[in-house]
């Protein structure tokens, strides 16, 4: 007898690894660019400030060209812009997604993936490496390149959760999501670790590393990815995704169901179907393709159920979780005095965090069928670890693990919202007449979350420089309490489905 790991796993083939793989580090490599940035801010600063004002020039710039490069008056004016840089890039990273998702369900995916891809790779490499080569420093051409770099990278995180929805099904999605969705974060460690390996060369070869690994890796997506199980072939046979809102004998049910949606197809005279795992057919003879589902509208994707109240949440999630991004080698460095490449080192234990909890609680909504409520445990358990992480002592150890606890906490959720979930809304029973839905619905969840964040890192910096870092732990505590307060309705849908679910077993026990 086969164990249920080995049944799990048949239902899946090659192409499917293939799928995981490449979109995985897709968005590992588009992460790790990201992180780099962030990563070498201090190095950017010191180049853009002359060198009275900064006693560590001669590290990165000769002396002869140093006065050339003074951009800004001070350090805190360099370091200023290197904010008003990330509040750029974030809204317009939010306004793409919206567009992007759109785009998604009516082009190739593929196509869409690999133009962000490379887009972005060679506007990082203008960016950070050819203005260093040539010297050539421009407020102005900074920003434009960073709104254009939102905008190119905003493609990729649609397209490839719609591949993999496309691919995998509802059956194992929160476990295979969790664990797929740890990309962000493995990206996160990569970023700093090339980042930290060349910096002693120049900031600007950090940008060239990373941008010349991302442009290679939208090649390699062009040429190997397949967007969907009927490229090769394969037909799903049992699309899985959210039991309908209002429908007469299941209006109780809740929106994250764990039942199978059954599609019934009549049979055409000479052709023949063989199952692969259970979930795929193998479309065989001279059967019509089926016709190529309408993609739908942006009002109507917003209007989905449960893309509001989960695109509401993820803002206030995003915010918190994109600020330990953005804030946490500054805070760890500042608050404890630490040295710059030990805040880095410690940070990524907050990563750590996050790729953990998302796979955990990926799994365990799967075995409940549903989501929301694991979602709701674990943001309690957040508010309280943001609490104990805000008391920290002055030791590393203790730190991270806190710090690991926090990401566990709200990186899992976090991860969770914006990979399953979103693949969830995309597939639900309202869609059954337009299933391209995917990439815009995933769009419209992570571009909401996006422009929560972008305003959090503003609001972090306000009352950091106002209140301290004690009230900014407070506000994360009341943001991460605002994403329950926006899925509390589904929260207690979904706990009153597995309550009548429980009477109905009893009796027919």
């Amino acid at each position: 007898m086969s164990s249920p790991c080995c049944g799990f796993l048949a239902q899946y083939t090659h192409h499917h690894l293939v799928a995981f793989v490449l979109t995985f580090f897709s968005y590992v490599l588009l992460h790790a660019s990201r992180k780099t940035f962030s990563n070498v801010k201090v190095s950017i600063s010191a180049q853009w400030t002359p060198s009275v004002q900064n006693a560590s020039s001669p590290a990165f710039s000769p002396g002869e060209t140093w006065e050339e490069n003074n951009l800004f008056a001070d350090s805190d004016e360099a370091t200023l812009f290197l904010g008003v840089l990330d509040t750029i890039f974030l809204f317009s990273y939010a306004v793409g997604l919206y567009m992007s998702g759109v785009i998604g369900d009516r082009m190739n995916l593929r196509y869409v993936l690999c133009f962000g891809l490379c887009g972005s790779a060679i506007v990082e490499f203008v960016f950070g490496t050819l203005t260093e080569w040539l010297q050539f420093y421009n407020i102005y051409l900074y920003c434009g390149l960073w709104v254009l770099n939102g905008l190119l990278q905003s493609a990729v995180w649609p397209c490839v959760v719609a591949v993999m929805g496309n691919w995998f099904g509802k059956s194992g999605r929160g476990f295979v999501f969790g664990l797929w969705s740890a990309c962000a974060s493995v990206g996160n460690i990569l970023g700093a670790f090339l980042a930290s390996s060349v910096l002693k060369y120049g900031y600007e070869y950090a940008f060239l590393v990373t941008s010349v690994l991302q442009f290679a890796g939208g090649v390699v997506v062009f040429f190997g990815l397949l967007t969907s199980p009927k490229e090769v072939g394969l037909c799903l046979e049992s699309e899985t995704g959210l039991s309908p809102v209002e429908r007469d004998a299941d209006s109780h049910r809740p929106l994250m169901s764990d039942e199978e949606d059954e599609e019934e197809e009549g049979e055409e005279e000479g052709s023949e179907e063989v199952c692969d795992g259970g979930y795929y057919t193998i479309q065989q003879g001279d059967e019509d393709p089926r016709e190529t589902p309408k993609a739908i509208g942006f009002c109507q994707a917003f209007c989905l159920p449960g893309v509001l109240p989960y695109s509401l949440a993820y803002a206030c999630l995003k915010l918190v979780n994109y600020s330990f991004f953005f804030w946490l080698p500054f805070y760890l460095s500042r608050n404890f005095g630490w040295k710059e490449a030990q805040a880095d080192r410690l940070s990524v234990w907050y990563d750590v965090g996050g790729i953990i909890g998302g796979t955990i609680q990926g799994l365990i909504s799967d075995c409940m069928g549903k989501r929301a409520p694991v979602l709701a445990v674990s943001l309690l358990l957040a508010m309280g670890a943001l609490v104990g992480y805000s008391h920290s002592p002055p030791d590393q150890v203790v730190n991270a693990a806190l710090l690991a606890t926090t990401g566990f906490f709200i990186g899992g959720p976090s991860n969770m919202i914006s990979s399953a979930i979103s693949a969830d809304l995309g597939r639900q029973e309202a869609l059954r007449g337009s299933q391209e839905a995917l990439a815009t619905v995933t769009g419209i969840v992570d571009g909401t979350g996006s422009i929560g964040a972008a305003a959090g890192q503003y609001l972090v910096s306000l009352i950091e420089s106002k209140l301290g870092w004690m009230c900014v732990f407070y506000f994360f505590i009341v943001m991460t309490g605002g994403s329950i307060v926006f899925i509390l309705p589904l929260i207690v849908t979904e706990i009153r489905a597995m309550w009548r679910d429980r009477q109905a077993r009893t009796h027919q026990l």
